[in-house]
């Protein structure tokens, strides 16, 4: 591919950093142009039907939307492939990425709380989705350290940036929840050591992310230091 890429993005935003993460996988050029929420420009509610990032502009000709489909058309347009040979394999991966939805609510359901109360209750509805994935880890048939063995895929992907967020608001309110599940804490420090995890936000992503409670007026901001760096302004 030699197309001309640019990624419109939110500062913190989880599902712009999957196609980051593919991007920096595929070592593939792009441009990234943050967008703020709040004003989100004529031009980008024109291409994107949910007024929502990511979107991927391709060329300045075409633009794609939803985090999936990005992820898709890069796996299949530049080598190498991420998603596995084996049509099974392939099509089970699809299943547990389609199933970051269900992930994903429950870790950012809980950090985006407003109160004790609702954070604690929230926070109860963690282990079931940890649970499902730590099963299906379990009996992947292969020892890691990423979902399929040791080359990272698009699954991997697409909830590193949830189990991201999740250790950002571990280390705020220590929950003890993760290290119940073993392989699941396996999958969470190789993916987070990844470079292309690593490389696929800004390099105050944590920050950026406390900087978002206390923009937000969310009840775990109360645990933020004060002084959070002023580089770290979150969109």
């Amino acid at each position: 591919m030699a197309s001309r890429l640019m990624l419109c993005s939110f500062t913190t935003c989880p599902w712009v950093q999957r196609a980051a993460i593919v991007l920096r996988e595929k070592q593939i050029p792009y441009e990234i142009n943050y967008i703020d929420p709040d004003q989100r420009p004529e031009w980008f509610l024109a291409i994107s039907p949910h007024a929502k990032v990511p979107v991927l502009q391709i060329d300045g000709k075409h633009a794609l939307f939803e985090s999936n489909a990005i992820a898709e058309y890069l796996d299949e347009t530049v080598p190498p492939r991420l998603h596995p040979a084996d049509a099974i394999a392939r099509a089970r991966n699809r299943a547990w990425t389609d199933y970051v939805t269900t992930f994903s609510s429950a870790v950012t359901g809980a950090a985006y709380a407003d109160s004790e109360e609702e954070f604690v209750a929230r926070i109860a509805k963690i282990p079931a989705p940890f649970g499902k994935i730590e099963a299906a880890l379990a009996e992947r048939g292969n020892a890691g350290p990423y979902f399929n063995g040791p080359k990272l895929s698009l699954v991997d992907a697409a909830y590193a940036p949830f189990l991201q967020r999740y250790t950002f608001m571990d280390r705020l309110r220590p929950l003890g929840l993760i290290e119940r599940f073993p392989h699941l804490l396996a999958w969470r420090d190789a993916l987070l050591a990844a470079p292309a995890v690593k490389s696929s936000t800004i390099p105050e992503i944590e920050a950026a992310w406390h900087q978002n409670l206390h923009k937000r007026k969310r009840w775990l901001a109360k645990f933020v230091a004060q002084g959070v760096p002023a580089a770290a302004t979150a969109q």
